[in-house]
């Protein structure tokens, strides 16, 4: 079904097995880095930036406009940092890219981090992908055996060294600056911007952190030239392609590469199978957890970040999470705003008392003991909690929290007036 589409981060996936190098090779591998090291520093961040490059992680910002604030030319200690610490519910592209195929995420790090002229890399991951651990060192194994990784790389008198930190904390730590602290054996509680981690970062230097997809498209960028790789998405504002995991109410859930601006409704109903069971299209979260509800109303909105903004949610991590017309949405939102509240390191007081708040003004409605009064309250702390976390944690929490006022108040009412799920009638 793929095949409609070019394959880049996927193109070596096969069902239940990992790519060895010889299998990279054979497919370009490890071409993006032999031109890097032909190329000035400079020169590759300006590629990178051309190409309209975002982060994948999440925020979306341009990567290469991310690396051009980056101190390359300080001397010292500097850091580069690829977060695998992959724990929003219904994200899993990272775990599946990197059990497809590691090695080009070790080559995006070693070309990321002669870009920046890092020496030092590391790979900080869930402390429950202890398979993609296990893929990821073979592949660093395979690519210093080759000269790729390590001391003068193919004799271009550049060395770059990089290990695999396992990460002992939980959602928190995919926050850039939480995640340096737990790299560093504090307590992974977010830090203080400015200073920013490209000017103060770990162990006090400049660092930079990537998501791994981010990285991963870096050397297709290079050996396909910029304009090829913006040329990917199927709208001018998008470049390339995006890891889109699909979960929920689907006959099909997997993650597949899809270009940048695809329309939602092809991405369930001809990559998703349509809704199981039959049943009708209710809600989908686009972009994970943290994204605000959309409904069958925008079902045909371009799947990129600027026209996902405009209709008020995001493109996130593209994980799309699907809802059929049996759901209750107070009770879908709920169950995430539980997992938010878990998961608050309870910092500052928006974050640690208001997701309590929340969660506690949705079970009673959602077990009929709520009035109209709630409904208000559950508007106040949207506008209470956004903008004054500490941290995009809890801001990530109201995302769907706005899109359950937006689309689905009157559910809201219903639980109210008939003092139950109206499901359960």
């Amino acid at each position: 079904m793929t095949e409609r589409y070019p394959q880049l981060l996927l193109k070596n996936r096969r069902h239940g097995k990992t790519a060895y190098l010889h299998e990279y090779l054979a497919g370009g591998g490890y071409q993006g880095l032999r031109k890097a090291l032909t190329m000035t520093p400079k020169d590759i961040c300006e590629t990178v930036k051309a190409s309209g490059l975002r982060g994948r992680g999440g925020a979306g910002f341009p990567t290469g406009m991310k690396w051009s604030f980056f101190p390359a030319g300080q001397p010292g200690e500097k850091y580069l940092l690829c977060n695998v610490d992959e724990m929003e519910p219904g994200t899993y592209k990272d775990r599946t890219l990197i059990m497809a195929d590691p090695h080009q995420v070790v080559e995006g790090i070693v070309i990321a981090a002669y870009a920046l002229q890092v020496t030092k890399a590391y790979v900080f991951i869930r402390y429950a992908y202890e398979p993609c651990v296990q893929v990821l060192r073979r592949a660093l194994g395979e690519a210093a055996d080759e000269g790729f990784l390590g001391k003068n790389i193919l004799g271009s008198g550049f060395s770059v060294e990089v290990d695999i930190h396992g990460s002992a904390g939980r959602y928190l730590c995919g926050e850039e600056t939480a995640l340096m602290n737990g790299l560093e054996g504090k307590r992974p509680n977010p830090r203080y911007k400015p200073p920013f981690p490209a000017a103060k970062g770990l162990f006090g230097r400049p660092t930079t952190i990537n998501n791994p997809e981010t990285l991963a498209s870096v050397p297709h960028i290079l050996t396909m030239g910029a304009d090829g790789y913006k040329n990917l998405a199927l709208n001018d504002k998008g470049a390339g392609t995006k890891l889109f995991g699909l979960s929920g109410h689907l006959n099909r859930t997997e993650c597949f590469e899809l270009p940048l601006g695809i329309p939602l409704r092809e991405i369930i109903e001809d990559f998703g199978g349509g809704v199981w069971q039959g049943r009708k299209f209710k809600a989908c979260l686009p972009g994970g957890s943290s994204t605000q509800f959309l409904t069958a109303a925008d079902l045909d909105v371009a799947m990129d970040f600027d026209p996902l903004k405009e209709r008020g949610s995001g493109l996130g991590t593209g994980g799309v999470i699907v809802f059929d017309d049996h759901t209750c949405m107070v009770r879908a939102a709920l169950i995430l705003i539980r997992f938010y509240a878990r998961e608050s390191c309870g910092f500052c007081t928006p974050c640690r008392d208001g997701l309590p708040l929340v969660l506690w003004l949705l079970e009673r409605i959602e077990r009929g003991e709520g009035s109209l009064d709630d409904v208000e309250m559950l508007r106040q702390q949207v506008r209470n909690i956004n903008g004054r976390s500490f941290c995009p944690l809890a801001m990530g929490a109201m995302f769907p929290m706005e899109g359950l006022l937006r689309n689905f108040e009157e559910e809201i009412r219903v639980h109210i007036s008939r003092g139950r799920c109206p499901l359960n009638d």
